[in-house]
């Protein structure tokens, strides 16, 4: 009787994670992940401009906060519609505020930046919010007055102004993905027009309720709970979309609005702007990191697997299914388009709504994205194995191979 070997041992149809040819897997999504950053989002704009310039129609936007906004703009009006859309909205809330004449660099533009962001913490946003009146303390406690300094209803009219509804969740070719975190529970929801466990028909509410930054703005409520801007848990959406489509490829635009790297802050005034960098970007690189790092593991799990080991006989069905998933073959290839050398610095960059600063930022983003869009043809299938990071705007060749490593 012929003695049974490792090369003849029947593989478990619960292992079959060998890779699927190219030309058989489904079509790659172009996925655009967008973070979250008050006005600094008016990058955001500039990005979309290029894309479009380029070709390059997203399948899925994903945002948080100002992310979530100018996502839901993305996915909620007609391909001609779109950038027109999304620079009808930030001319409009920018609108409070434009100089009569060019302001120059240097001190000049300092000032006017500085005075802009008290005049809107005073008297707010066209389209966007107004201050709350009578004032948060004079409110009822317990209300939603009793905790916000400003009134977003602005921002609601305006979204349901520029964004139809109907075709964003009946017609439009693009998923649209918010994140909110539960004031109640603290727990991260990703309301999602497509999948999900947050699966649901998006509103006006959603896409408020990701940018509800506390104290400044009013949480929202959607069903039973109450929910504030997901960037209070986390300012990096990424995650949601590499865990979820697990079965489609990816050429994702991650456009983040504030640096890991940085040069060592020269003034009080540097000293802030670099610790809130630290802090937004800090969530985004972790995720980015973790899934490189856990790329090459799932190559060798895929690989074990693939190799009909006598050992897996230890396994349960469970447990096999579990490396299953975790090995399950992916190609994703991330564009990290970093907002740099922004416009205006500070803390109250964050409400520097003026004209010149938005055009300063989206003037960045084209600029950036061009840069990022000259690797390769980003409207191809990723030709890579697993999850590999591109960052051209990194500042040094050191800093570049490790951002692509």
């Amino acid at each position: 009787m012929a003695t049974e070997t490792k090369s003849s041992k029947s593989r478990s149809p619960l292992i079959d994670c060998s890779v699927t040819p190219v030309d058989a897997r489904p079509p790659h999504l172009n996925v655009l992940v967008l973070q979250g950053g008050g006005a600094l989002g008016a990058y955001h704009l500039g990005v979309c401009e290029e894309l479009a310039l380029m070709d390059v129609a997203p399948d899925w936007v994903c945002g948080i906060s100002i992310g979530a906004i100018n996502a839901a703009l993305i996915a909620g009006n007609r391909p001609s519609k779109r950038i027109p859309a999304l620079i009808q909205f930030w001319e409009k809330i920018s609108s409070g505020l434009v100089p009569m004449m060019g302001i120059p660099d240097g001190t000049a533009r300092d000032l006017w930046s500085e005075g802009a962001a008290l005049w809107i913490a005073a008297t707010g946003v066209p389209g966007f919010f107004s201050p709350r009146l009578p004032p948060a303390k004079f409110q009822p406690s317990g209300t939603v007055g009793a905790i916000s300094y400003y009134d977003t209803e602005p921002l609601r009219q305006t979204l349901n102004e520029m964004i139809d509804w109907d075709y964003l969740n009946d017609e439009s070719p693009i998923r649209l993905s918010v994140g909110s975190v539960s004031v109640t529970t603290g727990r991260m929801h990703f309301f999602d027009s497509r999948g999900g466990p947050d699966h649901c028909r998006m509103t006006a509410e959603h896409v408020i309720s990701s940018g509800a930054l506390p104290p400044g703005f009013p949480p929202v409520q959607i069903g039973d709970d109450w929910y504030w801007d997901g960037g209070v848990a986390s300012n990096a959406p990424l995650q949601h979309v590499l865990d979820e489509a697990v079965e489609h490829d990816k050429n994702v635009f991650q456009v983040d609005l504030f640096p890991a790297e940085g040069p060592f802050p020269q003034t009080l005034l540097d000293a802030e702007t670099r610790a809130q960098d630290i802090r937004y970007a800090s969530r985004t690189r972790l995720g980015t990191n973790l899934e490189m790092a856990m790329s090459p593991a799932r190559l060798v799990v895929r690989r074990i697997l693939d190799s009909c080991s006598p050992d897996l006989d230890l396994l349960n069905a469970q447990e096999l299914e579990t490396l299953r998933q975790f090995a399950c073959e992916q190609h994703i290839e991330i564009a990290q388009i970093i907002y740099r050398d922004k416009a205006y610095s500070g803390k109250a960059r964050g409400y520097e709504f003026s004209r010149p600063t938005m055009e300063a930022h989206r003037a960045a983003g084209r600029r950036d994205a061009a840069k990022a869009l000259s690797v390769r043809d980003w409207r191809l299938r990723p030709a890579v194995d697993g999850v590999h990071c591109i960052d051209v705007g990194a500042e040094t060749p050191e800093l570049r191979a490790k951002a692509s490593r």
